[in-house]
């Protein structure tokens, strides 16, 4: 497979379920099939161009997470990243090759599960305005990256458009019930205190991360995506200095290029340029390799 950006994938005769801002899902009878396109949003807007391999890393190091993880949380897996793929699908293999994972059907929870450890993004703002957190008031003193005396769950509502909304834990106990609500922080803060013990010895901090959990037969799992640079922000040890923001291993470069535009981060988004999508491509396979310990394959 060459390295051309894949920004659309059609599988004529799946049926398509979902296309959201990066993944395709289609629906191959008693499972799904995801596929992680090249797409990149910014500001909650699909920029018109990608970033090549972006989708390979998302997926290869989803099945990195999950398989470090199921252990003690069980997961929406059905194929993992060594097998094959089945007869029906093996004539679109240039599209599904490394960036794509079928995966049992369960019922998505109805919240966002974010885990924050250190102080960043909305959380920041917040903090600046009310020395709270998602409503959890914290000590004063605290600066902009700064990492927090405790890792917080912080749920979120999801958004079919726009921002996920903040909620508190009371909020989201209402959402999908205390006893759902219990299990999904007392998981999401299980796995990323794993996550982030495991990512600092290989020299990188995961400051937060978002988790997306959903039921099946009763049991909760973990679905979607795990500990991508699109879900969560990777900053690189050696580098972190708080009181400032921090580089990333995600769509900093994009975000930080946008942010020197006269554009409104309403779309259509603006053409990114080569040498943007470049440095993007080399940090999203920066994190896969220094996590993994080993390269992502050509």
């Amino acid at each position: 497979m060459t390295n051309e950006t894949v920004l659309r994938v059609e599988l004529p005769g799946l049926r398509k379920l979902k296309s959201g801002k990066v993944r395709e899902i289609f629906d191959l009878g008693d499972s799904l099939l995801f596929v992680a396109s090249d797409r990149i949003s910014a500001f909650d807007v699909v920029m018109p161009n990608g970033i090549p391999r972006k989708g390979e890393v998302l997926t290869q190091l989803s099945y990195f997470w999950f398989s470090q993880t199921e252990s003690f949380q069980p997961n929406h897996l059905i194929s993992h990243a060594s097998d094959g793929l089945p007869e029906k699908l093996k004539p679109f293999a240039a599209q599904l090759e490394r960036r794509s994972m079928i995966v049992k059907k369960a019922e998505p929870l109805a919240i966002e599960c974010v885990v924050r450890g250190y102080l960043a993004g909305s959380g920041w703002k917040e903090y600046r305005q009310s020395q709270s957190v998602c409503g959890i008031q914290l000590p004063p003193g605290l600066k902009d990256s700064s990492e927090l005396p405790e890792r917080l769950f912080t749920p979120a509502t999801k958004a079919e458009t726009g921002h996920d909304e903040n909620i508190s834990f009371e909020q989201a106990a209402k959402i999908v019930g205390k006893e759902i609500a219990e299990k999904a922080r007392a998981a999401s803060l299980k796995i990323y205190n794993f996550a982030r013990d495991y990512a600092r010895k290989r020299g990188i901090i995961i400051a937060d991360t978002k988790f997306e959990f959903g039921l099946l037969d009763g049991q909760l799992i973990l679905i979607d995506e795990v500990l991508t640079p699109d879900s969560s922000r990777f900053w690189p040890a050696d580098q972190y200095e708080p009181g400032k923001s921090q580089p990333s291993f995600d769509k900093q470069f994009v975000r930080d290029y946008l942010e020197t535009l006269d554009w409104n981060k309403t779309a259509p988004g603006p053409l990114i340029p080569p040498e943007i999508v470049g440095k993007t491509t080399a940090k999203y396979l920066e994190a896969y390799e220094r996590l993994t310990g080993r390269k992502l394959a050509n």
